[in-house]
């Protein structure tokens, strides 16, 4: 059957509306920032999403909240769903009408087994689209700072996979690949055969003292590299302890990482980072610290949840051309806003002059969404230092003013605003509760891991994590983290609940802190 399927954006014909469709989407090496375009908007508006293992967990937040997920990871020793009943559940899932995202780590075509899917969804008459993903290879040689080609050195590139059955011998021929010469080698699920594969190479003629090297976890805060040449690598792997998933190098090209490395050589590279999800910041401030090389965790010490006072939002709304400001404190409010308020208006003119307020960036780029401009935002993120903002524009005395709230106490900011003679009315639109951490998979790898620095951006946050301090208690062998403090508000609340307070940031800002933390772990 000849596939109906359009090359651009995956429209279907009209005689095949009826069907669902199947897209083998490349999830990238790791790194979510190198994911495409084209996957991103296909796991937004994906109805079911089966992921691996080396599928970043960034990606699934991208996903609608009615989306159906399936987890079908592998790895050595365990497979979560075998092969069959992969291809049968993507089959059956677009049978029932369904826009299914098989999100797969690297490229689907590289050793991944994507073509096998591909054949499968074809011989079933499934529609269906891929979608190229940057392959392991490519990141490794980018963040190792190892050069596939070099016009001196090597001007061929051979993909290989070392994964082989462990009763069987080895079944690609190394030894023809180690009689090539200016090419190089990039070897995927080479490790539990390393050595014999290098033996191999040898013995089909590559020269011993060729330089080599394994990357692992590729792109990610927790890369890791190990060099050496032909003859001794594995050795020099073995003692590390590196281990599986990595990229294996072998050509005269590696031997220019000394030169190039950049990623490892970043600030925070190898640094394990906690970040506290209370607050929408938290995507500016992971931003951040990953940008440094910080392998960053996200605790996820609460959930939010649409919580709308119904009687406060009829009147509001009803009286919403009367209205100067509208005050933001998370993008959460922001949502959830225009989700009613499209309910009952179906032009954004309908918001009249209404003036908006937000605290950070990431509540910024909310608003902005809709086209709309923010022209009030302090430069510390905090509810005291936008209130002062607002003041500080003179356009308060005797201004109607909405503050979009949760259930959190924001006595603060609005005691402040009606200081200056404003009139506020409060619109609670969600609530936050504390999350079950218990069986939670980001909170196990805290407990036993640890970390280097735990930050702390809100009193809220220092709050939330003094509160469950119990389901997070650390394993014995487990790094203990300092604790870094965005402010003076914070660093406060932080003793009072028992927390030290072992650096704190010069203003109370998310660059600052980080400033903080690079300067206190050099210490």
């Amino acid at each position: 059957m000849r596939l109906a399927v359009r090359r651009r954006r995956g429209q279907l014909d009209s005689s095949l509306m009826s069907k669902g469709i199947v897209y083998l989407v490349g999830a990238g090496p790791g790194e979510p920032g190198l994911v495409t375009f084209r996957a991103r908007e296909l796991i937004e508006s994906a109805d079911v999403l089966v992921y691996d293992y080396l599928a970043h967990p960034e990606l699934l937040k991208w996903r609608r909240a009615d989306c159906e997920v399936h987890y079908v990871g592998k790895k050595s020793g365990f497979h979560a769903m075998p092969q069959d009943q992969i291809e049968t559940l993507l089959i059956e899932k677009a049978d029932e009408g369904k826009r299914v995202v098989r999100l797969k780590g690297g490229d689907p075509f590289v050793f991944g087994r994507g073509g096998e899917e591909a054949r499968t969804l074809a011989e079933q008459g499934i529609p269906f689209e891929v979608v190229p993903g940057v392959t392991a290879a490519l990141a490794a040689g980018a963040y190792a700072g190892i050069p596939l080609t070099h016009r001196n050195t090597n001007s061929a590139v051979v993909f290989l996979t070392g994964h082989e059955d462990p009763g069987k011998k080895l079944l690609v021929d190394w030894r023809a690949y180690g009689k090539l010469r200016n090419t190089t080698l990039a070897i995927y699920m080479g490790m539990g055969h390393l050595a014999e594969i290098l033996r191999e190479l040898v013995a089909g003629g590559l020269a011993p003292d060729t330089p080599a090297a394994a990357v692992q976890w590729a792109s990610l805060g927790r890369q890791r590299s190990v060099t050496g040449t032909a003859a001794d690598l594995a050795e020099r792997v073995a003692q590390s302890g590196l281990s599986s998933p990595a990229i294996v190098f072998v050509g005269e090209s590696v031997a220019r990482r000394s030169a190039i490395d950049w990623f490892e050589h970043l600030p925070l590279f190898g640094r394990r980072v906690v970040i506290t999800r209370t607050r929408d910041q938290n995507s500016e401030l992971r931003d951040k610290l990953e940008a440094f090389g910080a392998e960053v965790i996200e605790l996820p010490l609460i959930t939010v949840a649409k919580d709308v006072d119904r009687h406060a939002l009829v009147e509001i709304l009803a009286e919403l051309g009367g209205y100067d400001w509208i005050v933001f404190t998370s993008a959460n409010g922001v949502r959830f806003f225009f989700e009613e308020f499209f309910k009952g208006f179906d032009d954004v003119r309908s918001l009249g002059l209404l003036r908006f307020a937000c605290v950070g960036r990431a509540t910024a780029r909310e608003i902005e969404r809709h086209h709309l401009k923010v022209e009030c935002m302090p430069a510390s993120a905090t509810g005291e230092s936008l209130a002062d903002a607002l003041i500080a524009t003179g356009s308060l005395d005797s201004a109607k003013v909405i503050v979009v709230t949760g259930n959190l106490n924001r006595a603060a900011l609005v005691k402040k605003l009606e200081d200056a003679r404003a009139i506020v009315d409060r619109l609670p639109l969600y609530k936050t509760e504390k999350t079950n951490l218990a069986d939670d998979p980001v909170a196990d790898d805290f407990r036993r891991k640890g970390a280097d620095a735990i930050l702390f951006a809100s009193s809220s946050a220092a709050q939330s994590f003094a509160g469950q301090a119990g389901a997070l208690k650390l394993a014995p062998d487990a790094r203990r983290p300092l604790a870094g403090s965005i402010g003076g508000h914070t660093s406060a609340t932080m003793r009072e609940t028992g927390m030290p307070v072992d650096f704190e940031a010069k203003t109370a800002s998310l660059d600052a802190l980080v400033e903080a933390l690079i300067e206190r772990l050099k210490g």
